[in-house]
């Protein structure tokens, strides 16, 4: 059957749309080209924290959109909530500590890292003078109540490898569940926990309040060296396997957003960080945020890699607080890809 020819008119039409997708602007090719990949659902624990601000600059800067990609964020109270969301089919990709990779193979589940955010986890235990004013060390914490984000979750593992180190067992303390942001911080001065360990700008939120002795400080790349012994892995987007391999052009798009954001991280200027960022994450006060986000803005990492002894300090650490670890042959291989950040760090001149 013959084809009919389009009448001048048409294709005057087809002409011009032609040359209108050729010379829009970014943002509307963006938008054709985002219902070509369709929508990817990202689940957080704690988007508001400075653990996780590559990935809301990302959002909020557009670059996913740009990558031809919309992109859901569901934020919950806390990593181990988030990862569940995941395994339930609610969502795709999470957003949260990459020790969570290797937990997951232990329990016969394939999740892969495909991109860093942090090279450090950024996190501080925290002691409330008004319940302990008579604190002096970490000993002083047995059989007290020490707050983390949930059970399973990175604030959990670091708590309990700081305590590790003082000689308390997971008997000798009551872990408590108290979510973030305000909810966390009102836990420790209202004496719900005694001690909590959490992200900024909360903990610096807290100190600065000066009824919060901070005990153990993991926000620097030197602190994190010598409390995690190598390079500790941190927030990474994470996925299923069966996810990564249907979904490439998904995986990619989600790198080169993330690579982007940490690449406009290393040049911006604090007034930048603040028009970007939503008035909520400076949780009332800019300074402060600031002054956390200065104190921790050298973890972030400046590409996106998994770096060389990452996945085996993750496992280390794992190891000294979960001894029964020693019994299982992880393949940290299968744990983290730098495939699709090596294709967006060559896009981005990274």
């Amino acid at each position: 059957m013959t084809r009919p020819l389009l009448t001048r008119r048409a294709f005057g039409a087809v002409s011009a749309l032609s040359a209108a997708a050729v010379f829009a602007p970014a943002a509307v090719r963006a938008q054709a080209e985002g219902a070509a990949l369709g929508n990817v659902t990202i689940a957080v624990g704690g988007q508001g924290v400075l653990y996780h601000l590559p990935l809301a600059l990302a959002v909020q800067l557009g670059y996913f959109r740009a990558e031809g990609l919309d992109v859901t964020v569901r934020d919950f109270s806390a990593g181990a909530l988030a990862l569940q969301a995941v395994q339930e089919g609610a969502a795709d990709v999470c957003a949260g500590a990459f020790e969570h990779t290797i937990r997951q193979q232990v329990r016969g589940q394939a999740f892969r890292s495909l991109v860093v955010q942090g090279r450090a986890p950024q996190l501080a235990l925290g002691v409330s003078l008004r319940s302990l004013p008579a604190y002096k060390d970490l000993g002083d914490l047995q059989g007290r109540r020490i707050g983390v984000s949930s059970a399973g979750s990175s604030t959990h593992l670091a708590a309990s490898l700081v305590l590790a180190r003082a000689g308390l067992g997971p008997r000798d303390v009551a872990f408590v569940g108290v979510g973030s942001g305000t909810a966390a911080m009102n836990a420790l001065r209202s004496g719900q926990v005694h001690a909590l360990c959490h992200a900024d700008p909360i903990m610096t939120l807290l100190e600065q309040k000066a009824d919060t002795r901070i005990t153990a400080d993991m926000r620097s790349l030197k602190a994190a060296q010598e409390m995690f012994g190598g390079a500790m892995p941190a927030s990474c987007l994470y996925a299923p396997q069966a996810f990564l391999q249907k979904n490439a052009a998904q995986a990619q798009a989600l790198a080169n957003g993330i690579v982007h954001a940490l690449k406009w991280l290393q040049t911006a200027a604090p007034a930048d960080l603040v028009k970007a960022v939503p008035a909520g994450y400076l949780m009332g006060d800019r300074g402060l945020y600031l002054a956390a986000f200065s104190r921790v803005r050298e973890t972030y990492s400046p590409n996106g890699v998994m770096p060389d002894d990452g996945a085996a300090t993750a496992l280390r650490v794992l190891a000294r607080v979960h001894p029964e670890l020693g019994d299982f042959k992880v393949e940290l291989a299968r744990t983290y890809t730098n495939d699709f950040v090596r294709k967006a760090r060559q896009k981005f001149s990274v």
